[in-house]
């Protein structure tokens, strides 16, 4: 692996699984952005920007703080979620995913964050899920500074 392996994994997945979702990820990515109009994305560059945002997440939700459970990545099972949906769902909430920080169309950054967050979170901006998320809370009566 050309990359040390996060401290932050140690324990909870074998560094050759966390090195194919690496590599995984990097090109779903790259193909994405490639999509949106970022010629100049790259793999290399990619695994480093993901391989970077793991490490700084220690292992937690960018969001929420939580801790993201390591031993689902690459366990996704497409005919269980056909056949669960919702429940199945539920199941991989905590599945760490790779959050765009930008668009996509510059420099990659990413953040870490769990499944249930990126899907809440969507195509929202960091800002704009912030905001989504205090007037939620204010709605319900919470304080929010």
């Amino acid at each position: 692996m050309p990359y040390d392996f996060p401290q932050c994994l140690v324990g909870r997945v074998a560094p050759e699984l966390y090195s194919r979702w690496l590599q995984r990820k990097a090109v779903a990515h790259v193909k994405r952005d490639r999509k949106r109009g970022n010629t100049n994305a790259t793999t290399t560059e990619y695994k480093q920007a993901i391989h970077c945002a793991v490490v700084k997440s220690s292992g937690r939700d960018a969001y929420t703080g939580e801790e993201l459970n390591w031993s689902l990545i690459s366990q996704y099972d497409n005919k269980k979620s056909k056949a669960l949906g919702r429940s199945y769902k539920k199941e991989l909430a905590l599945l760490p995913t790779v959050d765009h920080v930008g668009d996509g169309l510059g420099k990659p950054d990413f953040v870490i964050s769990s499944w249930r967050t990126n899907d809440a979170k969507h195509d929202l901006t960091r800002d704009e899920f912030l905001t989504l998320c205090k007037a939620v809370l204010m709605y319900h009566g919470f304080s929010v500074a």
